[in-house]
């Protein structure tokens, strides 16, 4: 047994039978009574507790000669309607990629049996707990290294319809520019909630990008008169951790079929990205990126899978699309 040396979360719970769930919030001093972890509709929950504990982005390295490794995985959809599969990359490339079924398992990867290194990737889709992690050979854990990249953002930031964890745009970004990535991308849950800035102001960050107003449209959550005010207050409360950090905020993305449609509160998909403009330019050091920009109309319609979300190649492109954009000062 080799303890792996997990990064991209917040807090590790382990279960009586030994069962580790990697927490993107940490979830201690909220109250769950009202969470239902089965994703029943007509049962009440926190749909944001149940996405924190999705592990996307979070992984582990190893330096070894080992033959094969062996992991426990135990999953369940819950609120999702697939499960993501697992990711083995040997020396930065996909090596192999592990199909996840509902239920408890146990995946076994063959490896080189020369000296390389290894990288797990856990799901961003799904409710999913690991344990006895082992290799047939020496392996030395490895600490996460390269500058912290923090992101933050909705369905379209976790990427539950990528290939696979390691080809999300964020993973695929951070492993362009060799960033230590937090990915806190939390689907339909994108609302600047106090917990999701709070945890970006307490970690260190050379950098910190949010994705701000999708989910805030199709939720309805603010108002024209409430949404600038509402941004301003979250990257306020970023900047109170990371007074010298670059921070970048980006707006939405193109979406052909809603553009001009407005919601129940009458915002348009351009009034949210006008007003998260508005209250981001409080921070006179931020940097804004039009989200409109990332992706053409017809680049849109060619690659989402509904009116919202890209598909495999679209994170892809995305990726593509904001690595160089995104950036660390000199």
């Amino acid at each position: 047994m080799t303890d792996a040396l997990w990064t991209g979360y917040q807090y590790r719970e382990v279960d009586a039978d030994g069962w580790s769930t990697y927490w993107r919030l940490d979830p201690r001093g909220h109250d769950f009574r009202l969470i239902d972890w089965t994703g029943s509709p007509d049962r009440p929950g926190h749909r944001l507790w149940e996405r924190a504990a999705t592990p996307a982005g979070v992984r582990a390295a190893w330096r070894t000669s080992a033959s094969s490794m062996s992991l426990e995985l135990r999953a369940s959809l819950g609120i999702y309607s697939v499960l993501a599969p697992l990711d083995v990359l040997v020396d930065g490339e996909l090596h192999e990629r592990c199909v996840v079924v509902d239920g408890e398992q146990r995946l076994v990867v063959e490896l080189p049996g020369r000296p390389v290194e290894v990288e797990l990737w856990l799901p961003q889709s799904g409710a999913i707990a690991v344990r006895g992690l082992s290799f047939a050979g020496e392996a030395e854990p490895l600490g996460s290294t390269g500058p912290r990249w923090i992101t933050y953002g909705s369905s379209i930031t976790q990427c539950t319809g990528a290939y696979g964890p390691s080809e999300t745009w964020p993973a695929l970004v951070a492993r362009t520019h060799g960033w230590n990535l937090t990915a806190l991308g939390f689907a339909g849950e994108c609302h600047l909630d106090p917990v999701a800035a709070r945890t970006i102001r307490d970690q260190p960050a050379r950098l910190i990008s949010m994705c701000l107003g999708i989910n805030i449209y199709g939720g309805e959550t603010y108002s024209g008169r409430t949404l600038p005010s509402q941004v301003e207050a979250f990257v306020s409360t970023v900047r109170d951790g990371h007074p010298q950090t670059p921070l970048v905020v980006i707006t939405p993305l193109v979406a052909p079929n809603l553009e001009g449609k407005p919601n129940a509160l009458g915002l348009t998909l351009d009034g949210v990205r006008t007003c998260v403009e508005l209250g981001a330019r409080t921070d006179p050091d931020l940097r804004i990126i039009d989200g409109r920009t990332v992706l053409t109309t017809d680049e849109a319609r060619a690659l989402y899978v509904d009116d919202v979300h890209p598909g495999p190649d679209g994170y892809r492109l995305i990726a593509e699309r904001l690595a160089p954009r995104l950036t660390l000062p000199r």
